[in-house]
């Protein structure tokens, strides 16, 4: 029995779906804990390619509970567009069963409208958020204004709360944003029909979990986007509007953390990240373009054109202190074949300072950072075949040494293609 988190080290990205996809065939729940639909999460399944953005990337097992955690927010459209296309591709194992916490937020046509205008707004200080109302709907969370799922199964507490939001969103969007308001009644029938194929799968989430850890349970948190994108830690205010380190897992499930036995950092092999915000190690020439292209880096959810560079080890450091790491997965490892020198961002400096345990707190002094690298050589074989380390090149080996020995955390997984079989087991959580 273990209880076990698997998080992001970096900006999102990592490679997060494929390894909660392993990790789940050992599993028995699967608990997604905090964030919206503005992640995505693939999976490459028998050449099969897979995006989920809400549903745990466990559903594609039979027999296993996954859960939708209380500290979510969730568009009732897309999770439901999202059980439908699964059911249609025949992926929703008929044993595996979902649920979502009654205490899960809400995402409203109000928080999607903010969102955009919010940004449009900002012009070129913007933020680069996905535009899917993720923030605002945490928002309206911490101001104690937010409609969860339990509000919207009762269909009168449910038009209470919608009239009164509905009233002061108007305001803002068409007294400050210049936007157009929205309309209670249509909201409301619309929301209501979403209500009605819901209910089925709202529970007690946290009395759950509970009930499976006693019985003995393996149990799988899936955190989604990376630890710096967490709204305490990350590159503040380019960042999600949850908290995406380990911890999160335990308010946003409903859990003790004396419960938890590993968690597991997810690792790209380089650094990638979406939207706006310093990136120390960005690469804009012709490595940056070839990285891009071969890892197939565009946003699973937005489709934008990830921004590529060597890997931020700094970024790393950071994410294995505040998130607990005690296990790392390295993921995309066969994206750096033929390129040499590799190099390792191991500090940031400026002209008065040099970083090299933690990120500089301030965006200002971060965007003037500049990288202190260390150059490894290369290699040229195709990794894809490789079952163990000893079917790697000895320069592969001595990369991954290299991480284990700047991150203080042994490798328990090492990814070198997107599919399931593409992949080198050290050690499992689980074990």
């Amino acid at each position: 029995m273990a209880q076990v988190i698997v998080v992001g080290t970096q900006w999102g990205d990592e490679g997060k779906g494929k390894i909660v996809d392993l990790y789940a065939r050992k599993a028995d729940v699967i608990a997604r804990f905090q964030g919206g639909n503005n992640a995505g999460h693939t999976l490459v399944v028998e050449g099969r390619q897979t995006i989920l953005h809400l549903i745990p990337s466990g559903i594609l097992h039979d027999r296993k509970i996954c859960i939708l955690g209380n500290g979510m927010v969730i568009d009732p459209d897309v999770l439901l567009q999202e059980i439908d296309d699964l059911c249609e591709k025949n992926l929703f194992p008929p044993d595996t069963k979902l649920y979502i916490s009654h205490n899960a937020h809400i995402i409203m046509p109000y928080h999607k409208s903010l969102d955009k205008a919010r940004e449009a707004r900002k012009g070129t200080a913007k933020i680069g958020t996905t535009g899917r109302g993720i923030g605002p709907a945490y928002g309206d969370k911490i101001a104690r204004t937010g409609i969860r799922l339990c509000d919207l199964l009762d269909s009168e507490t449910f038009g209470e709360m919608l009239r009164i939001n509905i009233e002061e969103k108007n305001f803002y969007l068409t007294q400050f944003y210049h936007d157009k308001p929205l309309e209670y009644a249509a909201i409301f029938d619309e929301y209501s029909g979403y209500a009605d194929r819901l209910r089925q799968y709202a529970a007690n989430t946290s009395l759950m979990i509970d009930q499976e850890i006693k019985k003995g349970s393996d149990i799988l948190f899936e955190g989604a986007q990376g630890c710096h994108l967490d709204i305490d830690y990350g590159t503040y205010p380019f960042v999600t509007s949850s908290n995406t380190a380990a911890g999160s897992a335990c308010c946003g499930a409903g859990i003790g953390p004396t419960k938890i036995d590993a968690v597991v950092g997810i690792c790209k092999a380089y650094t990638t990240r979406v939207g706006e915000g310093p990136f120390v190690t960005e690469l804009t020439g012709a490595v940056g373009e070839r990285i891009q292209q071969v890892g197939c880096e565009f946003g699973a959810t937005t489709g934008r054109k990830r921004r590529c560079g060597w890997l931020d080890m700094v970024l790393v450091k950071q994410s294995v202190r505040v998130s607990g790491i005690t296990g790392m997965a390295l993921t995309k490892l066969d994206v750096l074949t033929g390129i040499d020198p590799i190099r390792i961002c191991v500090a940031y400096k400026t002209d008065n300072e040099q970083f090299s345990e933690s990120v500089p707190p301030s965006t200002k002094l971060l965007g003037q950072c500049r990288p202190v690298y260390e150059d490894m050589e290369g290699w040229s074989d195709d990794l894809s075949g490789a079952k163990t380390m000893n079917d790697l090149p000895a320069n592969a080996k001595r990369y991954i040494e290299r991480l284990e020995e700047l991150a203080g955390v042994k490798m328990s997984l090492v990814s070198v293609g997107p599919g399931r079989e593409e992949t080198i087991v050290l050690e499992s959580p689980f074990d």
